[in-house]
């Protein structure tokens, strides 16, 4: 079962005419997910989709019960994972309404429980690549099949939310070289590997980020803007998943 986790804006995937449709309220030891998980069958393959941020929204990048989304998926059956989230861009080159399949990612989130191991089963998790090569593969293949413009790396610096970056903040992550800015992939990310479920993402690029220079009209982003994007976007997410699911190997 391939597990699909929803981002702004993206809060259904299966429809009614999908084989053998359910939806399951999970109960897990972190407390509810975010959202019922949907669980249906795309061409040969099971599909388990949850809404990181609820059905409608209702959870802010601070308030999504991270622990219990990744458990709820792997509790349905799934035994990998594929997710979209809404970021900026920090580099000209990167243009609202591309796709950026990250290859790895910065922590500068406070606060959010971000670990299965609290004691005493001591774990320190190797981390070094946060996303699972293959499934970036699958995603930027099927990106690219559907026809949109797919960079088949980078770097996401992930910041708490739920406001955005200060133009400050923004030239210092450009200058670092980090390509989008997101406020869910830690520790969404982290917490799938350590429930050994393979895992990767693709950015929806919706605004220029605040303080990006060298792109002329740059104006502060706001959550309008954001959304405008998502909604104008997100059927071209729907349509990378749906090339994407055939592609993803089956786990044993």
């Amino acid at each position: 079962m391939i597990g699909i986790v929803g981002g702004s804006g993206f809060y259904a995937f299966l429809d009614s005419h999908v084989e053998g449709l359910s939806e399951t309220e999970v109960v897990t030891p972190y407390g509810p997910p975010s959202a019922p998980v949907s669980v249906g069958r795309v061409g040969d393959r099971q599909v388990a989709f949850l809404a990181r941020h609820g059905l409608d929204h209702r959870f802010p990048p601070h308030r999504v019960n991270y622990r219990a989304n990744l458990w709820a998926l792997r509790e349905v059956g799934s035994t990998a994972v594929l997710g979209s989230f809404a970021a900026g861009s920090l580099q000209p080159r990167i243009h609202p309404g591309e796709l950026v399949v990250c290859d790895q990612l910065v922590d500068r989130t406070w606060g959010r429980p971000d670990t299965y191991f609290d004691g005493p089963d001591v774990q320190h998790l190797p981390f070094a690549d946060p996303y699972d090569e293959g499934l970036r593969r699958v995603l930027t293949e099927a990106g690219r099949s559907t026809g949109a413009t797919v960079h088949g790396s980078g770097t996401v610096v992930v910041i708490g939310g739920p406001r955005f970056a200060t133009r400050a903040e923004s030239r210092w992550y450009r200058a670092q070289g980090w390509d989008v800015i997101g406020m869910t992939q830690y520790p969404e990310a982290a917490l799938a590997a350590e429930l050994e479920l393979p895992y990767a993402a693709v950015a929806l690029v919706t605004d220029y980020d605040t303080g990006l220079e060298g792109v002329d009209g740059i104006e502060a982003v706001t959550q309008e803007q954001v959304f405008a994007v998502m909604a104008a976007n997100v059927e071209r997410v729907r349509a990378l998943f749906r090339a994407a699911i055939p592609l993803v190997p089956v786990q044993e």
